[in-house]
């Protein structure tokens, strides 16, 4: 592999269907101290982009009966819709659950080596944020 493509990818958005853009939003600003990166278009916003640190998550409500689906509403082995390597997942869950946060599971080994807990968002979607760890 050449030294150019060793550094090619740097990111990854996943792209979450939402009910209500707006209700959405304010969960991941209000609960998980994301900050809006856009929304558009402006006339009648129906995407929009949240990050905080070097995480985007990019919501998008498509139209009334298309409704979101989360991975765990199709397998209850499937429950993680998005995966956050957190580098200290320890002060994370903490200023979550300040925040008021819902919590699918709380901070443990929530796999084998995996340190870290989920969350559901406003949609039901699983977001994971982990790192590998010894138990």
């Amino acid at each position: 592999m050449s030294p150019e493509a060793a550094d090619n990818l740097a990111s990854i958005s996943p792209c979450l269907i939402v009910e209500n853009l707006a209700a959405s939003i304010d969960y991941y600003v209000d609960r998980m101290g994301f900050e809006v990166e856009f929304r558009g278009p402006a006339d009648d916003p129906y995407y929009a982009g949240v990050r905080r640190d070097g995480v985007m998550i990019m919501l998008k409500a498509v139209l009334p009966d298309i409704r979101p689906r989360p991975n765990r509403t199709r397998h209850e082995w499937a429950r993680w819709d998005a995966y956050v390597n957190a580098r200290d997942p320890d002060s994370l869950f903490a200023e979550f659950k300040q925040r008021g946060v819902s919590f699918v599971k709380e901070l443990s080994f929530i796999d084998e080596g995996l340190w870290g807990f989920e969350v559901a968002d406003a949609d039901g979607y699983v977001i994971v944020f982990a790192h590998v760890r010894d138990e």
